[in-house]
């Protein structure tokens, strides 16, 4: 306990040359722990978003943008198909079941999906207050828009058009919240979910009577895409298949292009590691010549040690020491500060209704973060220490 200490004082002696070093290990552990959090939290995302999925149908175009505006609804879709052409589907042998949706409209930036309750039965979700929606006009909110709007059982609010908001208003035909679900911190969390006849409701031209409109023919009415579950595993074959070649519609593999999103992010993380890892490593240069320095500069003090007693194996601990209390305050503060980034960038994400990013999750690689700390602080100790353990007391006692 003697030997921290005189090392915690040793190291505070040089204020300068301290922070230096505890700030460019902070900053490469905190990069690190960034990265571990971020992309953590992304691979949980998709996973929980895309369970039971199989594949998502929409209109011909980018595959990637039709999972990511069906599936995670942080883009725009690339079309509407036909509702005839999604109740054929449902026929087809290799599907278990088809889930349809209806975008276009949104509340205070938050995304109106029309649907049926397939959806919330496939995310094992139901109101937590109030009840699922039973007519047309009737909306459950989930629990980041409920927080974020007020909304709640009861209320009313009307849409406008476009996904981002901003678009012309549909004050004629107002929604009333009948339930609101439990955060459950997947992409229900940001959605306002109602029928599919809601959304046909809202467009489809005011000046026809309503009991006309609903008697309309439904092969004219259309959707945005469709999510399909499959029968079986072999249907990963034949159903794309089907879909690409004999309709006007495309069917897209989540898996196949989640896959390749993150393949492409994975190359920005990979960006960010080495970035933490070049900073770790100057920062280990850095202690390494404060220490050979200290060596130089404390040989008087060193000489006072060994003539009041002190092992040579004290007087290297004592560098390492010093070396050590780097690495314990870095990881501290290194954790912190990639802690507070990772909430700094969930507080922006929510702007965007982009996907979740929490600074208060902790990822079991994250135990690896001290561990780098002390193996870079040690090494960088080592010649140091070494030396001081090889220092000759008469040699700094009667210097020529």
């Amino acid at each position: 306990m003697k030997t921290l200490a005189l090392a915690f004082r040793y190291l505070w002696s040089r204020p300068l040359a301290a922070v230096l070093n505890l700030l460019l290990l902070t900053l490469g552990l905190a990069s690190i722990a960034f990265v571990l959090l971020a992309s953590e939290q992304v691979d949980r995302a998709f996973e929980r978003d895309l369970a039971g999925i199989d594949a998502v149908v929409g209109a011909k175009g980018s595959p990637l943008q039709l999972i990511l505006a069906g599936v995670f609804h942080i883009d725009v879709p690339p079309g509407n198909i036909a509702l005839a052409d999604v109740r054929k589907l449902a026929l087809l042998p290799q599907v278990a079941k088809v889930i349809p949706l209806s975008l276009g409209d949104s509340f205070r930036g938050f995304r109106i999906v029309g649907t049926t309750a397939d959806w919330l039965a496939h995310y094992r979700l139901a109101p937590v207050a109030g009840r699922t929606w039973q007519a047309p006009m009737e909306a459950v909110v989930g629990a980041h828009v409920a927080q974020d709007t007020g909304l709640r059982p009861g209320s009313s609010f009307a849409g406008s058009h476009g996904l981002g908001g901003g678009g012309h208003g549909h004050g004629d035909h107002p929604y009333r919240v009948t339930g609101v679900l439990p955060p459950c911190g997947c992409v229900a969390d940001r959605l306002i979910l109602t029928s599919t006849e809601s959304v046909w409701e809202v467009h489809e031209h005011a000046g026809e009577p309503r009991d006309e409109r609903a008697h309309g023919a439904d092969e004219q009415r259309e959707v945005t895409m469709a999510l399909v579950t499959y029968r079986t595993p072999l249907a990963a074959v034949t159903f794309p298949r089907h879909v690409n070649s004999n309709t006007g519609m495309q069917a897209a593999a989540p898996a196949l292009e989640i896959s390749r999103l993150l393949r492409m992010l994975g190359a920005g993380s990979d960006v960010l590691r080495g970035f933490g890892a070049v900073l770790l490593l100057a920062a280990g240069l850095s202690v390494f010549i404060a220490l050979w320095n200290a060596v130089r500069e404390r040989r008087a003090d060193l000489a006072m040690l060994r003539m009041l007693g002190a092992r040579p194996a004290k007087i290297a601990g004592l560098l390492l020491a010093e070396a050590w209390w780097l690495a314990l305050l870095a990881s501290v503060l290194g954790l912190a500060a990639g802690h507070g980034l990772a909430a700094l960038v969930g507080a922006m994400l929510p702007a965007q209704r982009s996907l979740p990013v929490s600074g208060n999750l902790w990822v079991p690689a994250e135990a690896w973060i001290p561990v780098a700390a002390l193996g870079v602080a040690t090494f960088a100790a080592i010649i140091p220490a070494a030396s001081a353990y090889r220092v000759d007391v008469a040699e700094l006692l009667n210097p020529r």
